[in-house]
């Protein structure tokens, strides 16, 4: 943990969301019970919202219309909600329609790539996924599969249709490389 005793577990989880994705911070800003992080998302050449709700139990529509009007000042058209409460089925619809992440509860508070037993997950780009199925002849839902709830695919922001080159260490073979199509 950092040495910042006032940070909370929710600015905690943010820094870490920003470390694995390989966001840029451009700013942070603190609001009534929330912190906002403007972030730079250099794969989409976009600017996005990381919005830390602090100590709410169930986050409802109130919260999230101080997200929308704070996108909408800032012009931002993509966020991503990170808290410890859990989310209204009203926010759930409401969030699929402007443009925003709900990270779940579970999302971890530390880089879960640091642990031992976790290997390396990348997504592939688009070129680089045309490249993979063309050499091996297959079609995405031919390859083995990885759900869009596990840690790993979460943390690093894959979607369903992505494809992830998964990169262990072995003992015997130096290193294996696997790649898994990432599904709903």
């Amino acid at each position: 943990m950092s040495t910042n005793k006032t940070e909370t577990i929710e600015e905690r989880k943010a820094e870490v969301l920003i470390k694995l994705r390989k966001y840029k911070l451009i700013e942070k800003q603190k609001y009534e019970g929330a912190y906002a992080y403007i972030i730079d998302i250099p794969q989409d050449k976009e600017r996005a919202i990381v919005w830390c709700i602090l100590g709410e139990a169930t986050v409802g529509i109130a919260a999230m219309n101080t997200l929308y009007k704070i996108m909408k000042e800032k012009e931002i058209d993509r966020a991503i909600v990170v808290t410890e409460g859990r989310y209204t089925h009203a926010v759930k619809l409401g969030a699929k329609k402007k443009n925003v992440e709900l990270l779940p509860k579970s999302f971890p508070v530390f880089d879960i790539f640091e642990h031992a037993l976790v290997p390396f997950h990348e997504i592939l780009s688009e070129k680089e996924k045309n490249q993979l199925l063309a050499q091996y002849k297959v079609q995405p839902y031919q390859m083995p599969q990885i759900k869009s709830g596990d840690p790993a695919v979460k943390a690093i922001g894959a979607q369903p249709g992505d494809v992830l080159k998964i990169t262990r260490r072995s003992t015997t073979a130096g290193e294996h490389v696997t790649y898994r199509y990432v599904v709903e």
